[in-house]
């Protein structure tokens, strides 16, 4: 998640905290693959159309009624003692920006960087120090981000293409800067003095380790961005690395810009609820009704799970995956530039460079890892298509559908739920009945204030969008400003051209100032629940709930975390483990008293029944290999893509290896890898790192957590022990320290495969 952009290093070509809203979209990671979110989705209804047509107008005017203080968040404050006539420390963030101000104030702010590292540069060389090297590049380093991040984040939530497009531009300068900044070869000169001149002078061991850490990342920072090149090599170095990030940034705004449609007849969509059906467009073409299906996730993903026609499901499937087959170039291109830049620093493959910082320390342990699941799972899985292609057999010969004995894409999630239902007879759209947005949030928010020890207060500021909810996030029973923790956004529902899955952008890092003072921190989420209907109101999916509690997990990380510097704040840890904390948090929404505690059904208002609490935490690992192998398929082409000398035809590998991997075929080759964001959006080489975090979340619950989650003691000690120290220590010391031992693998295998066997690279 946090891969800190910082002044070197290649992690500045992808604007790391930008990047990091990859770590967010979990959706893309395990939770939705089972059917609420798949990595980048389509976008949303047009705004203009919300309120045009009567019945959308009635959405929109619900989901603002569900948005409201009385209704979703009023209890939030009333649940322990607290002053809410409190006032933060430090204001909150204007949201008024023209288009003319985003790229003024980042010139402004790329100006003072540059400003900074001039006078660091040109030090003589007794004169570097500490303070006038390490510390004055850290304090430049977090003001321009300070500045510039909430600049760059309008591109994903303004809904004036005006912002979008000047945030955009904004960002392209960023990137830009932060590669000249990472090849500057006077200021890692000057770092090389402050090193040598702070250890000869005794001064070494006087500083505090974060310091340490702080002088030891710099340094690596200067010898990763290929510093001790030629000057013709470190010239082309700068001139790749412009165009790798100018290139990811374009994959990016494709994305977050698309907004195709995929029509369908009232007969085709026959099985997809009909309270999903009434939120599409509706429109007559040559005399017959018909729906027009955009790619965001609550619209397409129903389509997938319920359609009962085939052909409905493989017109839906197929448009998805080519949806932004734009990008299939750039990706060709990034992955071509990769190349190029591993051989000019030196490293075999770009899977190397990428890995040498994070725990796993290189690509031939990702290989190994994700070879030894996959040879665990593949029996599992194998056994689970033979089970569900005999489901699908079963109603083809019901139907008269011909049968051609073989499992494809979209069978898998529409006979995952059959199965489901009928071995469980557990309905997902009766689950869905019991989980109204305005119950599940702020139950989820109070669940978290419980546990962790925090309190939230709404506050009137200005926002993005009218529809953003803002909260100061204190300690709890505050009673004075220094109880005050940060900044708390929500920006739930969809609306065109908005960030498309779910997400969490750490807009401000919290550090300590040389005044020992603090500056708070800010995080935001971009989510996209379902919008209410006519006739019910906005509900949300299991998946769905287990993803907001999953991107609340994000929030505490950036929130909680009380480090020194900026650059280690929150979630700037290794991109594979950064998971791990909300991987763990996802637990509490497969335990019965916290199942019954989020849940009150629209009309009755009663709780899920035990018996339907048993069987939503039996489907927890219903189909469990293929669950797991289709997680396997995104890391594998990732991880050989990256590792390849040579290119080669991407959509061929795209959809010959999702069959080898996750067992199921396709009919036409269709290249879902120009839809596959976090390739380019920081999560290159790194996506095994969803299921390699596991691992950690695994023993973290079950040995802290899972004979009491909600102990308070049990959130302090996670809130003190993880959260707090960001990246300012190795992942491994803050996890032996809360554990009490290493971690192992143990909890991870026997919660899978229900056993541990005897040897295993995981």
């Amino acid at each position: 998640m946090a891969l800190r952009a910082a002044r070197g290093g290649l992690a500045s070509i992808t604007r790391p905290r930008t990047a990091l809203k990859w770590a967010g979209a979990v959706a893309v990671g395990l939770v939705a693959l089972r059917g609420s979110s798949v990595r980048p989705a389509g976008v949303s209804k047009a705004c203009s159309d919300m309120f045009s047509a009567g019945k959308v107008r009635s959405s929109a005017f619900a989901a603002r009624r569900f948005l409201s203080t009385n209704s979703l968040f009023s209890a939030l404050s009333s649940s322990s003692q607290f002053d809410m006539s409190l006032t933060p420390p430090q204001a909150a963030p204007v949201w008024n920006h023209s288009a003319e101000d985003i790229l003024r104030l980042t010139k402004e702010a790329i100006e003072h960087d540059r400003a900074v590292q001039d006078k660091v540069g040109a030090l003589d060389a007794k004169d570097a120090g500490f303070e006038s090297v390490f510390l004055a590049l850290a304090e430049a380093d977090t003001l321009i981000d300070a500045v510039t991040e909430p600049l760059a984040f309008y591109q994903n939530v303004s809904p004036s293409k005006e912002l979008r497009d000047a945030s955009n531009e904004a960002e392209s300068l960023l990137r830009d800067f932060g590669v000249e900044s990472s090849m500057r070869l006077d200021v890692y000169h000057a770092k090389i003095a402050a090193e040598k001149n702070i250890k000869a002078s005794g001064q070494w061991e006087k500083l505090s380790t974060e310091d340490q850490r702080l002088v030891n990342k710099m340094i690596l920072d200067g010898t990763r961005a290929g510093l001790a090149l030629s000057e013709e090599k470190r010239d082309e170095l700068k001139k790749l690395k412009k165009e790798l990030s100018q290139t990811c940034l374009e994959f990016s705004k494709n994305f977050n810009e698309e907004k195709s449609v995929i029509t369908f007849t009232e007969e085709e969509l026959k099985g997809v609820p009909a309270d999903v059906i009434s939120g599409y467009t509706k429109r007559t073409e040559d005399g017959k009704t018909v729906y027009d299906v955009t790619y965001k996730t609550p619209d397409i993903f129903p389509i997938f799970k319920f359609a009962e026609d085939p052909t409905t499901r493989q017109r839906a499937n197929e448009g998805y995956e080519n949806r932004l087959e734009i990008n299939v170039p750039l990706l060709d291109k990034a992955l071509d530039l990769r190349r190029r830049i591993a051989s000019l620093l030196g490293y075999k493959t770009w899977a190397d460079y990428v890995t040498e910082e994070k725990m796993i320390k290189s690509g031939k342990n990702v290989e190994n890892f994700l070879n030894d699941l996959e040879s665990k799972l593949r029996p599992v899985g194998e056994k689970e298509r033979a089970i569900l292609l005999e489901l699908k057999k079963k109603e083809h010969e019901e139907k008269g559908i011909p049968f051609d004995g073989e499992f494809y894409l979209w069978d898998y999630r529409y006979y995952d739920r059959k199965y489901i239902e009928k071995t469980l007879d557990l309905d997902d759209m009766l689950v869905k009945e019991y989980f109204p947005v305005s119950v599940v949030v702020p139950t989820i928010l109070e669940i978290y204030q419980n546990l962790l020890g925090v309190q939230f207060q709404e506050i009137k500021t200005s926002t993005w969008h009218p529809e953003v909810q803002a909260f100061a996030v204190w300690n709890k029973n505050a009673k004075d400003a220094s109880d005050f923790i940060g900044y708390c956004y929500l920006d739930l529902f969809p609306r065109e051209s908005k960030y498309s899955h779910a997400a969490v952008w750490p807009l401000l890092s919290g550090y300590t100032k040389r005044d020992g003072s603090r500056n708070y921190p800010l995080a935001a989420m971009v989510a996209n629940l379902a919008k209410p209907t006519p006739d019910k109101p906005a509900l949300m999916r299991h998946d769905d709930v287990v993803t907001f509690f999953h991107e609340m997990g994000h929030v505490f990380h950036g929130l909680l975390s009380k480090t020194k510097y900026a650059r280690f704040h929150g979630t700037s840890v290794a991109r594979d483990f950064v998971e791990a904390p909300s991987q763990m948090l996802e637990n509490w929404c497969w335990e019965p008293k916290v199942l019954a505690k989020m849940s009150s059904h629209y009309e009755t208002k009663e709780p899920l029944s035990p018996e339907l609490i048993e069987k939503i935490i039996k489907s927890r690992y219903v189909n469990v290999g293929l669950f797991y192998l289709r997680q396997l398929f995104f890391a594998k082409f990732d991880l050989k893509v990256h590792t390849d000398q040579e290119k080669e035809d991407y959509t061929s590998l795209w959809c010959n290896l999702r069959e080898k991997v996750s067992l199921v075929k396709s009919k036409k080759l269709c290249p879902g890898q120009g839809s596959f964001g976090h390739i380019t959006g920081g999560y290159d080489a790194g996506y095994y790192g969803y299921t390699y975090s596991l691992v950690f979340a695994a023993d973290m619950y079950t040995t802290v957590f899972k004979a009491d989650p909600l102990d308070p003691a049990r959130g302090k000690q996670y809130r003190d022990k993880i959260l707090a120290w960001g990246g300012s220590r190795e992942e491994l010391d803050s996890l032996k320290d809360f554990l009490g031992r290493e971690p192992n693998s143990n909890a991870f295998l026997e919660e899978v495969f229900g056993t541990v066997p005897s040897s295993s690279n995981l």
